[in-house]
């Protein structure tokens, strides 16, 4: 097991690494070409925070984070956020049919009208991702 990155430079490298690998060049190419004053020491946040710390984490591994991403941002009705991360989860893994299963369980407990607007999210981006 590697040890966990220690400063804020190590946590900023390792998570725009892992953010890279996890979410896609072009996203992070958008995310960093769209930042301004206002918004660089929340980007700078998320890569150190999120991306450089939790995800560093070894007790989850990424396959796991992104289905508990997923159920997350669909129990919140956070459907730019579970869009992002229902392609993250493609690149973690993930097949067409354990997403969807990830949806069906949400409905239990987030309630089927969230559900329902996740696979009409998911969908076309699933689709999109088979070529389709």
């Amino acid at each position: 097991m590697s040890e966990l990155p220690n400063t804020d430079d190590a946590r900023r490298e390792a998570g725009m690494r892992t953010r890279r690998e996890v979410l896609g060049d072009a996203h992070v190419d958008r995310a960093v070409a769209n930042t301004t004053p206002f918004t660089e020491g929340f980007q700078d946040f998320i890569t150190r925070v999120a991306w450089g710390d939790v995800w560093q984490r070894p007790e989850l591994s990424r396959r796991d984070r992104s289905l508990m991403t997923l159920s997350i941002t669909i129990a919140l009705r956070h459907w730019d956020e579970f869009a992002l991360h229902v392609r993250a989860a493609k690149n973690n893994g993930l097949t067409d049919e354990e997403i969807g299963a990830a949806i069906q369980h949400a409905a239990v407990y987030a309630g089927v009208p969230a559900a329902n607007h996740a696979y009409k999210v998911a969908g076309p981006i699933l689709d999109e991702l088979r070529g389709g």
